[in-house]
């Protein structure tokens, strides 16, 4: 009698002259009798054949594609209580879990943490071999390129991101954000969970990948952010430095050039004819109009007259409160 209740399911989904409303009621009469099964300890094969039988269901009837997604995850809630009462093998039925959610179109979402006893050490690690022997080879969306998605990928990509949560294993969260790195803000993400797990050298390098994948441009000032900061947390203080040096040369800006010269200390008086060189007319303008408008009622520094001498009849577009301080040095020096 058992055996019958998949084929019940069947039936009921294959009456489809019948009236949504008395399909329903042969299902939830079918969920009922699985029900009092699973209280007597029996029935954790029959379950699963059930909701099997009803995945299958979840993708061929797409008007009712939502009550049938909750109704596999109230029988999936009876395979759990089943797997309690009559224990599986935990290899077989971390096979049968990976399957559920991989090999069907509409495959359901299943949460390791109640399985955590049936699946014991040896369930857990066949799981884990199974889903990344098939997650590791698909391919990484490059930067720039839009992300396409099939049906396998996002399976994968829910089983992945559900057993790195349960696992809290930082190298399998790695891998799952590392197949997209489609933007600088992925590469921001998987440096940031480097980062929050104490490896610092890791999450630097990924840092460096992301600034060098986005031309220093976009995501990159938090990424220059987070090594920075990591660096100093850390005692690395020339590297942090040299973060912001590479950030300047990589995009010469007035944004980059006000964050070096904040790190630069004592040796700003050294390298700051070397940044303002670098910077195009425009971001230089921008500079010299915050310096100069700074050294309002005081006397321009020889090294601000050199710079802006290196915008030669361009010095005219500074801002007037910058262009009086220019004139006031210039009369002084007259």
């Amino acid at each position: 009698m058992n055996e019958a209740l998949p084929g019940r399911v069947e039936f009921v989904l294959s009456r489809t002259e019948e009236s949504w409303s008395w399909r329903w009621a042969g299902l939830a009469a079918v969920v009922a009798e699985l029900s009092d099964l699973v209280r007597r300890g029996t029935g954790r094969v029959v379950v699963e054949r059930v909701v099997e039988t009803l995945v299958v269901a979840v993708a061929a009837d797409r008007e009712h594609r939502v009550p049938l997604a909750g109704l596999v995850d109230r029988v999936l809630d009876l395979h759990v209580v089943a797997c309690v009462g009559e224990p599986p093998d935990p290899v077989a039925l971390a096979d049968w879990l990976l399957r559920v959610q991989v090999d069907f179109a509409e495959s359901p979402e299943v949460r390791l943490a109640p399985y955590a006893t049936a699946l014991g050490a040896a369930g857990l690690a066949r799981y884990r071999r199974e889903a990344v022997s098939r997650f590791a080879p698909l391919p990484v969306v490059g930067f720039g390129v839009p992300g396409r998605y099939d049906r396998t990928r996002w399976a994968l990509l829910r089983v992945m991101e559900e057993l790195a949560e349960h696992t809290g294993d930082v190298d399998l969260h790695v891998l799952v954000l590392g197949k997209d790195l489609s933007s600088g803000w992925q590469y921001l993400r998987v440096a940031t969970a480097l980062r929050d797990a104490g490896r610092s050298r890791e999450a630097v390098e990924w840092v460096r990948r992301g600034a060098e994948a986005t031309s220093w441009r976009g995501a990159a000032a938090r990424l220059v952010d987070l090594a920075v900061d990591e660096c100093l947390r850390v005692g690395w203080i020339e590297e942090a430095w040299r973060w912001r040096w590479d950030a300047f040369t990589g995009r010469p800006a007035a944004d980059t050039y006000a964050r070096l010269r904040s790190l630069s200390g004592d040796r700003w008086p050294r390298v700051r004819d070397r940044a303002l060189a670098l910077l195009p007319p425009a971001e230089l303008r921008a500079v010299l109009s915050t310096e100069l408008s700074a050294a309002h009622g005081t006397r321009v520094h020889e090294w601000l007259a050199r710079a802006v001498d290196l915008l030669g009849p361009e010095a005219a577009l500074l801002g007037p409160e910058a262009a009086a301080t220019l004139a006031a040095e210039l009369a002084d020096r007259g």
